[in-house]
């Protein structure tokens, strides 16, 4: 009988499955599984090395944060433009530790970031890098670091060009920018608009820091425009001013500004059949006024905000010198909260009066309008309050046009409640739809009837309007479609039932 060959265990292939997969790696067939679970563990690999690395370099920092240490140097790299050495210094010097003070590590770790900080706040950067060496001088103690900050300069010069199309504006607007024109963070800007209703626009102004915080900054600016009235008030306008202004603080905590302004203003190409009132405010007229606004602004958008709160208060005196003179006084406010998920519920309310001081009359150039796609939805633009018939075109007829000017008022209230919500399916496009209510007054200010007999009266017959549309956020402008309904109107009201577009910054 031959010799058997000796039997032993069968030999498996490598790689061969013995066990349950313990990873809750996929079928070996599904090949795109098998890519996705290994993508996903890299990922939960590389995220534990970052945040194992985060906690040792916060312990090296919490363990040497005692460790004395002064700033020996300050060196600001990466320029592109010429800045000024003197005006670095006035940024960064205050910020500094004191050298006579003993410091650690943390403080100098904190004021590093503060400076950073205020470069940025200067304008002329797009990134500043912060970093500490071992200080260089022989002089440093062995502790010592230098800062380093490395700086991304933003383009010195910008130039861009726009349109913008609405229900009662077209444009084209070209606007240029120097930024840090002459090395201390000034920014000298022009701009140049033609368009419908603004027929010719021009300013230029420069913007410029007045303190080393940069929490104050001055502006100079001179303008012209020229502006068709034809539409409401049969008229054009055209202006030519300066104007002087500071600003102090933020948005987030409050925003003060202080200003004077000059400006000579001419009324003129009247049309055929422009009224009477019209007729006797044509003319020039010079306004010579201070003004203060007030700012504060905790929306976290500032076009279709979700939630915050924003309030503009502006107050002006007229009467320096010219030919007007009226204390004037504004109002702008808006709350917005979020109701559910994709929905939050916004209200907004302007009010202003005008006021006329030494028996001299308010000028048309001075007055409020109110009624359009961005202040009473559903009426036409500045259709709402006292209004002036339009003569006849033919000398012999005897009957009044039944168009009318809008005068304008001094006294004026409007109030608008939005929901609003991300559009069905696509809560990541910047297309919104709503639905809103709005209502306003406009009127002329009796000085020969109590101030709250009239209040009253103007709370009591508001002109009313809803609707729904589309909101687009294009920044810096938003843009609605809508489709508005009047609900109560008065009879001087130009009503616009149906589609309505607006484009602007600030709506009710």
């Amino acid at each position: 009988m031959a010799d058997s060959e000796p039997e032993g265990p069968r030999l498996h292939p490598p790689l061969q499955h013995s066990v349950s997969p313990r990873d809750l790696e996929p079928d070996e067939k599904d090949l795109e599984k098998i890519r996705q679970w290994q993508e996903a563990r890299i990922e939960k690999k590389l995220r534990g090395e970052y945040e194992s690395t985060v906690i040792q370099l916060q312990d090296i920092i919490n363990n040497n944060a005692s460790t004395p240490s002064q700033i020996s140097s300050v060196r600001v790299e990466g320029g592109q433009y010429y800045t000024r050495p003197s005006f670095l210094g006035s940024v960064i010097s205050p910020l500094l530790p004191p050298p006579s003070e003993p410091n650690d590590l943390e403080t100098v770790t904190k004021a590093a970031g503060r400076i950073a900080s205020a470069l940025l706040a200067t304008g002329m950067y797009s990134s500043v890098d912060a970093k500490l060496e071992r200080a260089k001088s022989p002089m440093a103690a062995p502790f010592d670091v230098d800062l380093v900050l490395t700086t991304r300069h933003k383009p010195r010069y910008f130039l861009s060009a726009k349109t913008e199309a609405s229900e009662d504006e077209g444009s084209v607007s070209i606007v240029g920018r120097v930024v840090n024109a002459f090395g201390g963070a000034e920014m000298l800007e022009a701009n140049l608009t033609r368009g419908t209703t603004t027929r010719m626009a021009a300013d230029a102004s420069l913007i410029f820091p007045l303190t080393s915080s940069l929490n104050t900054w001055g502006q100079l600016q001179s303008y012209v425009f020229e502006r068709d009235y034809s539409g409401f008030a049969s008229c054009t306008e055209a202006v030519r001013g300066a104007k002087a202004l500071v600003r102090s603080g933020f948005p987030a905590t409050g925003k003060h500004e202080f200003a004077y302004e000059a400006v000579v203003r001419h009324l003129g190409n009247l049309k055929p059949n422009a009224s009477m009132s019209m007729r006797e405010a044509a003319g020039q007229s010079v306004k010579s006024a201070l003004s203060h606004a007030f700012v504060v602004d905790t929306r976290d958008e500032n076009l279709v905000p979700t939630r915050g709160f924003y309030l503009r208060t502006v107050s002006e005196l007229a009467g320096l010198g010219g030919d007007t003179a009226f204390l004037k006084s504004e109002t702008h406010s808006h709350l917005s909260r979020p109701i559910f998920p994709g929905t939050s519920l916004s209200f907004s309310a302007r009010s202003g009066v005008l006021w006329g001081l030494n028996g001299k009359p308010s000028l048309f150039p001075d007055r409020f309008q109110l009624g359009g796609p961005c202040s009473v939805r559903a009426f036409r633009f500045n259709s709402l309050g006292p209004r002036a018939n339009r003569l006849p075109l033919h000398p012999a007829s005897t009957s009044i046009s039944s168009a009318a000017d809008s005068i304008g008022g001094e006294l004026y209230w409007s109030a608008g409640v939005s929901v609003i919500s991300d559009f069905p399916t696509k809560p990541d496009w910047a297309l919104k739809t709503h639905a809103w209510i709005n209502a306003g007054r406009l009127d002329d200010l009796n000085k020969s009837r109590p101030i709250a007999e009239t209040a009253r009266g103007m709370l009591t017959r508001p002109s009313v309007s809803v609707g729904l549309g589309l909101i687009y956020n294009f920044a810096p402008a938003r843009i609605e479609l809508n489709f508005g309904l009047p609900l109560v109107a008065n009879k001087s009201d130009g009503t616009r039932r149906g589609l309505q577009v607006g484009i602007g910054v600030e709506f009710l």
